[in-house]
């Protein structure tokens, strides 16, 4: 079954969508990374950081708000030529194919619910999932530290039990506590079923058995298609009527029209401009993500260099011992070699009884007469 819009542009293609989809999280990497540089030489950026979700999502809610006001799609959709469409499905029962009927406009129901989806929702998302992230390092601490109904608090000067704390704690820190164990429970069930259903209405999408790419869109009733050229004109038009229409709801003495007039204006500007700044950024930090990458592989990969020469081997000296042709015969004793040892300033292999009185007695290797001491002999395990 496939899903056709009819007279609004074709279907996307699945990689469209998810492209769309992967770019707020690109550009939630970018923009973090940006401040994070910044904050070096500018501290005060810091409380952006520590309040990264809440920012992030008040960015997000006014680029969604102004892009479905304005072109009928989501800030990424729009960036890749898409728009939503709201769909009606009609089963035709003459040859039972699907056909999906739009109006021209999304609803405001419509709009206020799409930024439930794109802002809200995953702001609240991901928030449950740092409680639980709490959640589960305190449980696993408190396995550490014993029981694991008992916690461990760092800012008390001794452990105490779970019951003392409790009967210590206010109401507001029990709601609390009792809110978070249930978000530990509830979380990962919440999260397997909404990404489940993400990959099953992906799968589907891409075997063209739904129009729909995600279960939100489903719920809201939005098929998501191409724009076509008389559409963005449409788009522009419409912009330019809106704009008009603020600019004549303007109210107060001239200097105040005048004063309004120019932050509206700037409003405009940096809201059409915010879509190629914010792609810029994205592309500028993949850039700088790939070329310190690559730079930290070249640092890091190892350098194959040719292994060094053996050392030459150690010459016997004419007072010294001469070395019997068979290896496996110690050349004091000129017997088969009993708990071979060698002695670490030659590298010869001798009966540890006979190089142990050897080098007790003249202090030195009986082949090279090196000077040696009892220490430099080692006891080997695998004769050769």
């Amino acid at each position: 079954m496939l899903f056709q819009v009819g007279g609004q542009g074709s279907r996307p293609t699945f990689f469209e969508m998810a492209a769309a989809e992967q770019l707020p999280r690109s550009l939630r990497a970018a923009l973090t990374y940006s401040i994070g540089v910044l904050a070096l030489r500018r501290p005060f950026l810091h409380k952006l950081l520590d309040y990264e979700d809440e920012s992030f999502s008040l960015l997000m809610l006014v680029l969604e708000a102004h892009s479905l006001r304005t072109t009928d799609a989501s800030f990424s959709e729009s960036l890749y030529g898409l728009r939503r469409r709201p769909a009606n499905i009609k089963i035709n029962n003459n040859d039972d194919t699907l056909t999906a009927t739009t109006t021209s406009q999304l609803r405001r129901r419509q709009k206020l619910l799409s930024l439930l989806f794109l802002v809200v929702l995953p702001y609240l998302k991901s928030k449950l999932h740092s409680i639980y992230n709490k959640e589960r390092e305190a449980r696993i601490q408190a396995t550490l530290w014993g029981d694991e109904n008992e916690s461990y608090d760092f800012q008390q000067d001794s452990l105490l039990s779970t019951s003392a704390l409790d009967s210590r704690a206010s109401v507001t820190t029990r709601i609390t506590k009792r809110f978070q164990k249930i978000v530990g429970f509830c979380y990962p069930l919440l999260h397997a079923g909404t990404e489940g259903f993400q990959f099953a209405y992906q799968m589907l999408y891409l075997l063209d058995a739904t129009g729909y790419y995600s279960l939100a869109l489903h719920a809201l009733g939005i098929n998501v298609c191409r724009a076509t050229g008389q559409e963005l004109m449409d788009a522009s038009s419409r912009i330019s009527k809106i704009r008009s229409r603020e600019r004549e709801r303007l109210r107060g003495p001239q200097w105040i029209k005048t004063l309004q007039g120019a932050l509206l204006s700037c409003t405009y500007t940096v809201l059409d401009y915010a879509q190629t700044g914010l792609i810029a950024a994205v592309f500028f930090f993949k850039m700088m993500e790939w070329w310190y990458q690559s730079a930290e592989e070249r640092m890091s990969a190892p350098t194959v260099y040719p292994p060094p020469p053996p050392p030459p081997p150690p010459k016997v000296a004419k007072e010294g011992v001469q070395l019997p042709p068979d290896r496996t015969i110690c050349p004091l004793c000129l017997q088969k070699r009993v708990n071979p040892s060698v002695i670490t300033v030659s590298g010869f292999v001798f009966c540890y009884a006979c190089i142990f009185k050897f080098v007790t007695q003249y202090k030195r290797c009986p082949a090279t007469m090196t000077p040696a001491t009892v220490d430099q002999i080692r006891r080997l395990f695998h004769d050769v």
